[in-house]
């Protein structure tokens, strides 16, 4: 994994850790695997609440329960921490190979929808990056790569499928209508501040791409 560059908040007060987690990795404890999921949960948590610059390992490791030595045995900066926070979700592990074929696209969509419990959380987390990656092109290459490109790639494939049983509409453009989900996503989270619910995801399939995508309304 590339490597970021910590805060300046954090340049001095997780030296000390990682001086000494240099020392444990030759030969300390095995890591404890079940920490884990704790503190990508706090991270998530943090980041949404405080952006990228203001997020602390310390207090996402306070958060957790955990030392910020536990951390830095599994993280080396923050930067790393983050994007682990933005890739681990299983909302973005998400492939068109995981997708039954339903029959058509609205049932596929459905099946997609109910697939995708944390997948508001991972925005959130996104959030918190916005102001960064204007600075980090780091972070902001992850972003492309593994959240935003996802999902574009998901629903492209969604659409692909739905194409071949000929549902389309003639001359859709299917790479174009493929970004539509997480820009509208992007716009309620970072403009109206309105939440990624279920009902606005079962709206976002059936008021906006199936109509686009097909031509027909929802019933």
């Amino acid at each position: 994994m590339a490597r970021g560059t910590s805060s300046g908040s954090e340049a001095g007060t997780g030296q000390e850790d990682r001086v000494l987690e240099a020392g444990q990795r030759k030969g300390g404890r095995p890591r404890d695997a079940t920490r884990d999921t704790d503190i990508l949960e706090a991270a998530r948590e943090v980041l949404a609440e405080r952006g990228y610059e203001r997020t602390t390992v310390a207090e996402i490791a306070a958060r957790a329960g955990a030392g910020k030595a536990t951390v830095y045995r599994r993280w080396a900066t923050k930067a790393e921490l983050v994007i682990d926070t933005l890739t681990c979700g299983a909302s973005s592990t998400i492939t068109i190979g995981d997708v039954p074929d339903t029959g058509s696209l609205r049932g596929d969509l459905a099946a997609v929808r109910s697939m995708k419990s944390r997948d508001a959380a991972s925005w959130q987390a996104l959030v918190g990056l916005i102001s960064e990656l204007p600075h980090s092109p780091e972070l902001t290459q992850v972003v492309n790569e593994r959240v935003v490109g996802p999902r574009a790639v998901l629903m492209r494939g969604l659409l692909e499928r739905a194409q071949a049983r000929g549902e389309l509409l003639p001359g859709v453009n299917v790479e174009l209508l493929s970004r539509v989900p997480s820009a509208m996503v992007a716009y309620r989270l970072l403009v109206t501040h309105e939440p990624i619910d279920r009902e606005f995801r079962r709206s976002l399939s059936e008021d906006l791409i199936l109509p686009l995508a097909t031509g027909r309304s929802r019933d």
